[in-house]
């Protein structure tokens, strides 16, 4: 079985790193094909090294490979040259991208999406999804210091005292519990809100106020995710943050909703109320955004606020980001390889698999997605 990595454009992660391959190579039959300068960040030696091999032509790679891992979606050009009945495993965005769904379908493509990861205790090795969070969390308050024009800690010099910067994380999530354990590392006084009071333990635990808003009943689904807000509670959410935001030097929020638009949170009125020149990082920004006049992969001047959109902060951190991501990728293969006919088994009675296939022999068979693709 040929497991095969290629480039990506307009993407600085990758899905395989040697570790990865050194670890997928222990399966027996099991041969990794890495397209040449797959990234700037490691030698094609460093590759060869752990074992992988190279083929020159990206097309015999399509037409040989059997399963094949990327961070986004394949493109439709590289489908179309995929083998038939082979496995494509990536964030696939399904609920967005029906193109590239219908285009693997029409292909023959077997297809794993990776967002739809349960997250439960087992499959927590394969989350790409909590992986990839925790990293932007990090990234954002990163970003958020370096655009800042304060310093994060309290520092005591003989011109005076400079107070700590004032940070509000809004969404408690992996991604949130991350930048405020980075935000608190810098020196930062920091509060966070999330709908769920249940994470009002985590975020003390970590040294963060934890801002209080009744917002009546509002809860977690199953995978661990927010619930999504009734209008008459995303209002009462607003008119609470206006004090939080107001008083914060930077704003992160965290609020990105699989398969569904973003909600706005931070609204212009919001931002009217804040000091001039204070950050607002959106990590929801790809999914239609948190913040009113979020633009993806700009930072733009709002009521004199500077609303940062990147939509892929982890990609800011490549190297880490590649790490976590191939090891994501590998445990999943690991878990779901057949000694027996030495392949990747696709077994729906799986809760793990059943939960992020997609496309099989032809058809969309998640029960999640057939009310969109019609199950064929």
């Amino acid at each position: 079985m040929r497991i095969v990595a290629l480039k990506e454009n307009d993407e600085s992660r990758v899905a395989m790193v040697p570790d990865s391959i050194k670890k997928l190579l222990q399966l027996e039959g099991i041969e990794v094909a890495v397209e040449r300068n797959l990234t700037t960040m490691i030698s094609d030696e460093a590759y060869q090294k752990a074992g992988a091999s190279f083929v020159d032509s990206r097309e015999s790679l399509l037409s040989t490979g059997d399963v094949f891992v990327w961070v986004n979606a394949p493109s439709l050009e590289d489908i179309g040259k995929m083998k038939k009945g082979s496995i494509s495993i990536s964030f696939l965005d399904p609920y967005n991208q029906t193109e590239v769904v219908r285009g693997l379908m029409k292909q023959g493509i077997n297809a794993i999406s990776m967002e739809m990861i349960p997250r439960t205790t087992l499959a927590q090795k394969m989350d790409a999804l909590s992986s990839q969070a925790s990293l932007a969390g990090y990234v954002a308050v990163i970003l958020g210091a370096q655009k800042l024009d304060r310093i994060f800690p309290m520092m005591m010099t003989p011109a005076g005292t400079i107070a700590p910067a004032k940070v509000f994380v809004i969404g408690a999530g992996v991604a949130g519990l991350q930048a405020i354990a980075t935000a608190k590392r810098l020196g930062a006084r920091v509060e966070a809100f999330d709908t769920r009071s249940v994470v009002e333990e985590q975020v003390v635990s970590l040294g963060a106020k934890f801002v209080k808003v009744d917002l009546g009943e509002t809860g977690q689904n199953k995978d661990g995710y927010a619930n999504a807000l009734t209008e008459a509670q995303l209002k009462m959410q607003q008119q609470a943050m206006v004090k939080s935001c107001a008083n914060a030097d930077l704003v992160i929020t965290t609020a990105k909703l699989f398969a569904r638009k973003a909600p706005v949170i931070v609204t212009k009125e919001i931002l009217k109320q804040m000091r001039d020149g204070s950050v607002v990082i959106d990590l929801a920004a790809g999914s239609g955004g948190n913040v009113e006049g979020t633009v993806v992969d700009e930072t733009v001047t709002i009521e004199g606020i500077n609303v940062i959109g990147i939509d892929n902060l982890p990609g800011e951190v490549a190297f880490d980001a590649s790490a976590m991501y191939a090891s994501n990728l590998s445990n999943l293969m690991t878990h779901f390889y057949n000694k027996e006919t030495k392949t990747i088994e696709l077994n729906q009675s799986d809760e793990i698999m059943n939960g992020c296939l997609v496309v099989k022999d032809g058809q969309v068979i998640n029960e999640r997605l057939k009310s969109i693709y019609g199950g064929n």
